[in-house]
């Protein structure tokens, strides 16, 4: 059965310190008692209770707030403290600190493809703390560098499932869904580093970017679909303010227009109302000959 991390509350710092010295001022008696009354053994005491007060002192230690201190002793783990004192224990355990804060995992930028085949330039920021002391330490070799390892190789796999951009909007993007790609890139990356007692607490995108060879021509196709979206608006505006002035005029019967009239209205209406600079042509004679 794999191990857990469990939390223990060792002997007050400030009990084991009197009792210490209390250790101290007897061997300093057993050692004038002895010397005075010239008796071995009282020295022998003295002695060993001055050994007794050395061997305790690496037995102190303090835990600072949002810091846990790892118990090892000859080699097992025997828990973790995670409130913060003054405490002491066996002289012989070792005692591994370990921070709680949240840490920023700011990444390098990395050079991938996106869904479909553009390289991309991609970073990302993680939030991150430690939440499984034992994990932390004894799951992995290096915890620190085991986030940084994965948090890379969780944003390559990110860029390679979506694509750069999406122009008609119904899809996922990396660039249009910040939101939905941070959150995937957050419960990828929790999947990942639970093995190291790890909380992603926030992972987001600190950089996007064509990558420098295509940077031109994709800004370039970014402008002509902004063109092509624009025109496309004003298509569907003109459309619709032909419609209703054909309806308008139809319903008030200020002028009777047969087909082929209706034609040519509708297509000066359109001429004017797409057209960027329009020179207005008075028609004076007739349609017919």
């Amino acid at each position: 059965m794999a191990m857990k991390e469990f939390t223990r509350k060792p002997l007050s710092g400030y009990l084991a310190l009197v009792l210490a010295f209390l250790l101290l001022g007897l061997g300093i008696w057993l050692l004038a008692t002895g010397v005075r009354e010239d008796e071995l053994a009282t020295v022998l005491g003295a002695v060993a209770a001055f050994l007794a007060f050395a061997l305790s002192l690496p037995g102190f230690f303090v835990v600072n707030p949002n810091q846990a201190s790892v118990l090892v002793l000859f080699g097992a783990y025997v828990g973790s403290v995670k409130e913060n004192g003054f405490w002491w224990v066996n002289p012989f355990t070792v005692k591994r600190k370990l921070s709680l804060r949240a840490r920023n995992q700011e990444g390098e930028r990395l050079k991938v493809n996106d869904l479909v085949g553009n390289p991309i330039e991609i970073a990302a920021v993680v939030v991150w703390r430690v939440a499984d002391t034992y994990s932390s330490l004894f799951e992995v070799e290096n915890f620190e560098n085991f986030v940084a390892v994965q948090s890379d190789s969780a944003l390559r796999h990110l860029a390679k499932a979506y694509p750069y951009d999406e122009p008609e909007g119904g899809t996922i993007s990396l660039r249009g869904s910040t939101d939905e790609v941070s959150d995937a890139l957050r419960q990828e990356l929790q999947e990942r580093l639970s093995r190291a007692g790890v909380i992603v607490d926030e992972a987001r995108l600190s950089h996007l970017a064509y990558a420098p060879e295509i940077a031109n021509a994709m800004l370039q196709r970014q402008q002509a679909e902004a063109i092509i979206a624009a025109r496309k608006r004003i298509v569907e505006g003109a459309v619709s303010m032909v419609e209703m002035a054909l309806d308008q005029l139809g319903a008030k019967r200020l002028v009777q227009l047969d087909e082929e009239r209706k034609a040519q209205m509708v297509s000066n209406l359109l001429v004017v109302l797409t057209s960027e600079r329009v020179t207005p042509v008075i028609n004076a004679g007739t349609l017919y000959s």
